[in-house]
Order: structure tokens, then C-alpha cells, then sequence
């Protein structure tokens, strides 16, 4: 890593920290739930400042296919991310994980469209549910491939 001048001020080329809390996720997952099947892949990019997420997964019969890059966002101090799917769809996501506990806001933190799930002690699996106004769904993730 390297070190750049940006305003006359040195700034570090070194990953945030807070990206490390998303380690748990690196790996490929098949994604169950009542209504939905299939795959993600999470892989960090080289230089390990975006966490990239592929995603293959059938729903109500749709076919969503993207690519999620999540980074660290400075002027909020959260894990921002930007969906980008075959259907031409551009998502915006916050991710926060403490503990076992994952929770992916859609749009912004208290947006009343939510992940929230726990992953096993092993980091093997991991069960929550979509909720948003109105609606929602359960989903289970099981690791196959770290």
C-alpha cells in the first residue's frame, strides 16, 4: 500500500478497519428462503478497500443477477454499498455487523427496509429476514465454499 498527498495533507492507502467486521461474509452462500433460491459470492478486490459481492439468485420466478461493491463511506462513517443488477437497477445498502448480528439498511441506517439476520457461532450459516412496510421474507444462508 502507499501513501498519497491529497490538499497538501497525507493520507494512508490502507483499508478502513471497519471493513475487517465484513470478513464473515467472504465466501460463497446458497441463499434459501420461501420464495427464493440460489447463490452469492462475497470476495474482497485486490487492495481489500471494496468487499464485492456477485449475486445469483431466483425469486418469484425472476431471475436477479449483480454485482455489489462495499466500501467504507468517510462522510458517514458507515459500510455503503451500491447494487448494480442485470436489469439495470442501481441499490444503494448500509451494512453494520457487531457481534453475530448483520443488519443491511436499505437506503440509510433507520430506513424501515431491512436485513436482519445471526450467524451461527461457526459463521456457517446465518438466519434472518427482509422486512420492509407492508411486507417482508425469511432467508437462511448456508456457507459451501469459504
Amino acid at each position: 500500500m502507499t501513501d498519497e498527498i491529497i490538499d497538501n495533507q497525507l493520507t494512508s492507502n490502507v483499508p478502513h478497519a471497519a471493513l475487517r467486521s465484513l470478513d464473515v461474509l467472504v465466501g460463497t452462500w446458497q441463499i434459501f428462503g420461501p420464495t427464493h433460491s440460489g447463490t452469492v459470492t462475497y470476495e474482497w478486490m485486490p487492495g481489500g478497500h471494496f468487499l464485492v459481492q456477485h449475486v445469483n439468485l431466483i425469486q418469484d420466478d425472476h431471475c436477479t443477477t449483480g454485482v455489489e461493491y462495499i466500501g467504507y463511506d468517510a462522510d458517514t462513517d458507515t459500510l455503503k454499498s451500491h447494487f448494480f443488477g442485470s436489469t439495470g437497477d442501481i441499490l444503494e445498502y448500509v451494512y453494520e455487523l457487531a457481534d453475530r448480528n448483520l443488519t443491511i439498511w436499505f437506503g440509510q441506517p433507520g430506513s424501515p427496509a431491512k436485513y436482519t439476520g445471526t450467524f451461527d457461532a461457526q459463521a456457517t450459516s446465518a438466519t434472518g429476514a427482509w422486512t420492509w412496510p407492508g411486507g417482508g421474507y425469511t432467508s437462511i444462508m448456508t456457507r459451501v465454499r469459504p
